[in-house]
């Protein structure tokens, strides 16, 4: 009994883990694939057009692009630098602190990594659920957020849907039980995930470079193991028969 209460505790303490991490009911299954090179390489074009202007990714240098996803020196240089900088540099934003803080009232975060601290489902379901009112951008993932739509020009302009009830006090709450499109972007709305999939999956790939590389080993690791196991298993036999007897 005190065993079952100790997996139970557990569980809810990992449960707990998952839901600060960003994890929660109602997120979207973003189904990236970090191993696709062409999404990673779409994705990195994505960020730095449309979120390298205020957030920095300062543990990621663009070497490592030409490195992991397949991009040559040439077209790193050619399409995603900028300015002075050169590919061995972080990719740092070129937005000064103090000035976003003002403008924003906070900082932009650097992005490097968000994906391992709220996951790709968070990141996916949030950069999608940006709807606008008479007061400004809002957001059904992240309420209030300081944030604007940058991507509005491709997804469109959402308004929301919402329904009031009133609780037992007599208090009326209004709350948003839907997004519906009323101003299309360049984008269909598959498309538009199609494009947020891409870069989340570079986001994915930001927060572990090493990932891409650490599972094709662990492959071998892993039959290294299976036939280490193998030929310890029969010197074990050829040890003990002797004595067995």
């Amino acid at each position: 009994m005190r065993f079952r209460n100790i997996l139970a505790a557990a569980a809810m303490l990992a449960s707990g883990f998952s839901l600060a991490a960003g994890g929660g009911e109602g997120l979207e299954h973003a189904n990236i694939n970090v191993h696709d090179k062409a999404s990673l390489q779409r994705g990195a074009a994505m960020y730095v057009n449309y979120c390298l202007g205020c957030h920095s990714m300062q543990y990621l240098r663009y070497n490592r692009l030409v490195e992991d996803i397949g991009l040559s020196e040439a077209q790193v240089e050619e399409f995603l630098l900028s300015g002075d900088q050169e590919i061995g540099d972080p990719m740092l934003s070129a937005m000064n602190a103090d000035e976003a803080e003002e403008w924003f009232g906070i900082a932009p975060p650097d992005l490097s990594l968000t994906a391992r601290s709220r996951g790709p489902d968070w990141i996916y379901t949030y950069l999608k659920e940006f709807y606008l009112t008479e007061d400004g951008w809002n957001n059904t993932v992240l309420p209030n957020a300081s944030m604007p739509h940058v991507l509005w020009e491709l997804q469109g302009i959402q308004r929301p849907i919402t329904e009031s009830h009133t609780d037992a006090e007599g208090v009326e709450h209004v709350e948003i039980v839907d997004l519906e499109l009323d101003q299309e972007g360049k984008l269909s709305p598959e498309e538009y995930s199609d494009h947020i999939r891409d870069l989340v999956a570079f986001m994915e790939y930001a927060a572990e470079p090493a990932v891409l590389k650490r599972e094709k080993i662990g492959i071998w690791v892993l039959l290294f193991l299976v036939v280490f196991t193998f030929l310890a298993w029969l010197l074990y036999q050829e040890f003990w028969k002797d004595i067995k007897k």
